[in-house]
């Protein structure tokens, strides 16, 4: 590590320092502090509140057509970035379906050459293939194997110089040791050039092995292969799209779906299974607009917030990749702002959609259970504020039994029926009648038990875990992939937050743990249980984790430095201005410097390694 690498983090933490010495007028008394000049392009009312009884009551900031603009033109400058080089959008589409141990094909090369390698394309199942080599295609010799593991499906994979010795042949056997499915296959001569799969001969049914030879890349990469835990989840949704019962079952079923959707969309391409994903990051950004308006009542804010929040790392990384936490996030940033608008306005229309998208989340992933216990946290304090009104028995009986439906029935109901094509690979027949026959409820009932034990008594080791006070300071990325060239170049990435954006929404969420205490803010709660909702549980928790365990809490943090924001404009709006708009300024250079690491693009190590390797645990 160079001098220069030490100067980055150093000066971006003074200047978050700074700023935090900067919000203490926020913690004075209502009229302690003499307000500045109103700024022309938008008024803010001068506080002249007394210390008052907690509330979470407020007057709601109104969508207008600015802001629908505004929202729309950083989700679709934010969608431009994210699904840009987000992967091919070609791939194998069919499969040579091997359908028990000792299934062959046989292919007969143009003439006799040396296939110094076999490029292939894995499909699902897992096994090996052994290959076989012929002068005359009656007497076969050994040449080794090709491994076809759980870590390898969904990938283009290399004959190795371990498992396969090159030779002369006429002809090639594959042979199956299980029930496989292998995509697209490419030999190569003495040469090392691709033979020509025209002049190849081989039956029709394994033609699928070569109807698709434009999608052989040249080169092997996360742009034309699955990599971290894709090649679980892209794999269970494919898994569902095809009646097979899912390989990974250590969480529920929905975001899956979700993936499977995108998949039978654009195909089963690197592009397809990323698609809802990176959708979803993207739908993200508007309803967080939306939050932040009518929260904050401030279209500045609300457009700086959701702005600081697309260019976050972990935002733009974590929902590029096929995985199920993007879905989580999705589903809590959702179930959030309709319990903000219950709780602020008392409409229980809005709790009911609070619910349903409970019931979604908690379908997706289980971090969502610890966000419906922040739920019910805030749903509880909201009813003892209103304990002194009058009927208020009335009304609390009544509103129990209404979340009894929506955050009971209901989201048991979506996750009962998550598990539909669970209940079909394994026979049941599908339609409505499944879901009353017991072996479908003990297909859902022995997963919950196995996901438990699983999630309880996991031990395993990774080079890039991280426990969650790591997490609190961005000390610990996880590097998703790396791969290095003779040419001094590089190419990696991995998730981690915009660490400005950390280390700020750390010390926002104490300052709104403050103002809750002190000052009886009831956005400063609200915002503050939801990110003690999401990071208490891993405290307790002793298995194996990793940075992205941390993207639910991004949600709060943001929130909880713009409700900063807002006050700090109360007291003193230019000094609160200047601030916001250099801060948004900052985390889009930021996102532009570690562009690089965050997208895979092949890159000098000096940079890297000189400018933006902050700490030594961070993997660039």
């Amino acid at each position: 590590m160079s001098y220069l690498t030490y100067i980055f983090p150093i000066a971006a933490a003074l200047c978050v320092i700074y700023m935090a010495w900067r919000w203490m007028p926020i913690f004075a008394d209502p009229f302690e502090n003499a307000r500045e000049d109103v700024p022309p392009d938008e008024g803010v009312e001068t506080p002249k509140r007394a210390r008052k009884a907690l509330s979470f009551s407020s007057p709601e900031g109104r969508i207008t057509r600015r802001d629908a603009l505004i929202a729309l033109v950083i989700t679709l400058v934010y969608a431009a970035a994210a699904f840009t080089g987000l992967g091919r959008t070609s791939s194998p589409q069919s499969f040579c379906k091997f359908t028990e141990r000792g299934r062959y094909v046989d292919i007969a090369l143009p003439e006799e050459t040396v296939v110094t390698k076999i490029r292939y394309f894995c499909g699902l199942h897992t096994g090996r293939y052994s290959v076989q080599l012929s002068q005359d295609g009656e007497n076969w010799t050994d040449a080794g194997s090709l491994e076809q593991s759980y870590t390898e499906i969904f990938k283009w994979m290399d004959s190795t110089e371990e498992d396969y010795t090159p030779g002369s042949a006429r002809y090639v056997r594959l042979i199956a040791s299980d029930e496989l499915w292998l995509g697209e296959i490419a030999l190569y001569g003495a040469d090392g050039e691709r033979i020509d799969a025209s002049l190849l001969e081989y039956d029709a049914g394994c033609a699928p092995l070569f109807d698709e030879q434009d999608t052989v890349p040249e080169e092997i990469s996360y742009l034309n292969s699955t990599y971290f835990d894709e090649i679980y989840h892209a794999r269970t949704a494919v898994e569902q799209i095809e009646g097979v019962y899912p390989y990974e079952i250590t969480h529920p079923p929905l975001g899956k779906l979700i993936i499977a959707a995108g998949i039978q969309l654009l195909g089963l391409t690197p592009f397809g299974w990323r698609f809802a994903g990176t959708l979803f990051g993207a739908l993200m950004l508007p309803i967080l607009y939306s939050f932040l308006k009518r929260m904050l009542r401030s279209t500045s804010v609300a457009a700086c917030g959701t702005v600081i929040f697309a260019f976050d790392f972990m935002h733009f990384v974590q929902t590029r990749i096929a995985t199920i936490d993007t879905y989580a996030v999705f589903f809590i940033l959702l179930m959030y702002l309709f319990m903000w608008r219950f709780v602020s306005g008392g409409k229980w229309r809005y709790l009911a959609l609070s619910g349903l998208f409970f019931g979604l989340g908690a379908a997706s992933k289980w971090t969502c259970i610890y966000a419906g216990a922040g739920l019910a946290v805030i749903w509880l304090i909201y009813w003892i504020t209103r304990r002194r009104r009058e009927g208020f028995w009335r009304d609390f009986i009544s509103n129990c039994l209404f979340c009894l439906v929506f955050f009971v029935a209901l989201p048991l109901a979506i996750y009962y029926a998550s598990y539909y094509f669970y209940g079909t690979a394994r026979g049941l027949g599908g339609g409505v009648g499944m879901f009353f026959t017991r072996d479908y409820f003990d297909i859902v009932w022995d997963n919950q038990v196995y996901m438990w034990e699983y999630h309880s008594d996991l031990v395993a080791e990774h080079p890039y875990s991280s426990r969650w006070y790591q997490w609190l300071v961005d000390a610990r990325p996880i590097l998703y992939y790396l791969e290095r060239f003779d040419d001094g170049t590089k190419s990696a990435f991995g998730a981690f937050m915009n660490p400005i954006f950390c280390w700020a929404g750390l010390l926002a969420v104490v300052a709104n743990a403050i103002l809750a205490v002190k000052d009886r803010d009831g956005r400063a709660l609200f915002i503050v249980t939801g990110y003690l909702a999401q990071l208490l549980p891993w405290v307790l928790v002793t298995r194996l984790t990793f940075a992205y365990h941390y993207f639910p809490c991004e949600v709060f943090m943001l929130l909880a430095l713009c409700n900063v924001f807002t006050r700090l404009r109360e007291r003193q709006p230019w000094t609160a201005n200047r601030q916001m708009y250099v801060f948004t300024a900052a985390c889009v250079l930021l996102f532009i410097a570690f562009y690089p690491v965050l997208t895979g693009v092949r890159t000098p190590t000096w940079y890297t390694t000189g400018f933006l390797k902050w700490f030594p645990s961070w993997p660039f």
